[in-house]
């Protein structure tokens, strides 16, 4: 993982190079309606509330649980017991991504989301909640972190939300084989190289012509940076855009020539 420091000048470099944040300048009309329609759009839905509420609860909780890393960039250590107010300060997504989260599922009408490291529900919750009618299979590594999970859910009263708790590599290939295919894929949870190019091979099987990838933390560390790069330059991969605090890959087949973007979120 990269120190603070190091991850503030990725971030300022980042920012010299990005394209405006108002999409001036773009020539994709795609990515222009993306930022103007989706990273742009300021409204005040529904959901948002009601889960920023259950996150300042998940702040507040004194309980402790014993959890387990079960890969790179976990918060917390091996076996360690832990706040989940601890937990929710160091590993729930922030309210201006989760927003993005909740947006893109919504933009994007996805009817089936996959999504890799639920932490404590927060970002299954945004995904969820764009839509009743989709389906969300999400998978968490701890037992006792996937518990707390459940009860953001409930108290939230998602129903449209299948969990999945294991080690990743034991449960994603299930998951997708049951799955006819997925429209939304969010990668957390493992800040491997090799793991987070195997989860990204697995999905080449049952994506959607459609389907949107997002990779979380693509500047976490030096291994999360190669990994995005490989990603980028795979064969099937159309189309990427770099936020900085997320990728974001496309498969779309009017794109005939890839194109690689870094706007400003």
């Amino acid at each position: 993982m990269y120190s603070k420091s190091q991850l503030a000048l990725k971030w300022f470099q980042y920012y010299a190079q990005a394209s405006n944040a108002r999409g001036h300048g773009i020539h994709s009309p795609f990515v222009y309606a993306l930022i103007r329609e989706v990273f742009n759009d300021d409204r005040e839905y529904y959901a948002y509330r009601l889960i920023e509420m259950a996150k300042l609860n998940l702040l507040k909780d004194d309980r402790t649980l014993q959890v387990q890393d079960l890969g790179a960039g976990s918060a917390y250590s091996r076996d360690a017991i832990k706040k989940v107010s601890q937990i929710a300060v160091s590993s729930v997504c922030s309210q201006k991504f989760g927003r993005l989260l909740f947006r893109l599922a919504n933009f994007y009408r996805a009817t089936t989301i996959i999504e890799m490291g639920s932490s404590l529900g927060i970002s299954t919750a945004y995904l969820a909640s764009a839509d009743p009618a989709c389906r969300v299979i999400t998978i968490e590594g701890s037992p006792s972190i996937a518990g707390i999970a459940t009860e953001t859910f409930q108290k939230l009263k998602l129903q449209n939300i299948l969990q999945v708790t294991g080690n990743f590599e034991d449960k994603l290939g299930t998951v997708i084989a049951s799955e006819p295919q997925a429209d939304l894929v969010f990668i957390d949870g493992n800040h491997r190289k090799k793991a987070v190019l195997g989860y990204f091979e697995k999905f080449m099987e049952k994506r959607s012509s459609s389907c949107l990838i997002v990779v979380h933390d693509i500047h976490w560390s030096r291994e999360m940076e190669e990994a995005w790069d490989i990603i980028q330059e795979h064969p099937m991969v159309n189309m990427s855009i770099d936020i900085f605090s997320a990728g974001l890959i496309f498969f779309r087949d009017e794109f005939r020539v890839k194109q690689k973007f870094t706007i400003r979120f």
